[in-house]
């Protein structure tokens, strides 16, 4: 017989529907291997088929254009809030890391810039442990 309850978490928008591998400048002591992240110490990073996130936070706007650099900068913030990664010496590469995406990605240096300054202004709270997807059961 079928377990009662199930266990989710809630408040993504978005699925990953393949992995995505990317070369990154954040380079960990040590690889790391979650399910859904993988950091290797020369920096490749993989985000996992089936990864959730929200897309971009706060006022902006999601859209195909910031949403390749919403995805890295989440999961690095993810590892952040598991302690997987220092914040103190990752957050700020992670944020200009989500800058420098979004301009390839076809947002203006300017806009790219502010986005940057909320981050660094506003995205510590995102990297602290207390702020990890609570584990819900239902019914």
């Amino acid at each position: 017989m079928a377990a009662k309850k199930i266990s989710y978490r809630s408040g993504y928008k978005y699925q990953l529907a393949t992995a995505y591998p990317i070369k990154i400048n954040i380079k960990p002591k040590k690889d790391i291997d979650t399910e859904f992240i993988k950091l290797k110490k020369p920096g490749d990073l993989t985000v996992a088929r089936g990864y959730a996130w929200d897309g971009p936070s706060g006022p902006v706007v999601d859209t195909r254009q910031n949403l390749r650099a919403s995805l890295v900068h989440d999961a690095l913030y993810q590892l952040m809030r598991h302690n997987e990664l220092s914040v103190k010496t990752h957050k700020d590469k992670a944020d200009k890391l989500f800058k420098k995406m979004c301009i390839e990605d076809g947002i203006s240096k300017v806009t790219a810039q502010i986005y940057y300054l909320g981050l660094k202004l506003g995205g510590k709270p995102a990297t602290d442990p207390q702020n990890k997807k609570k584990t819900k059961k239902a019914p």
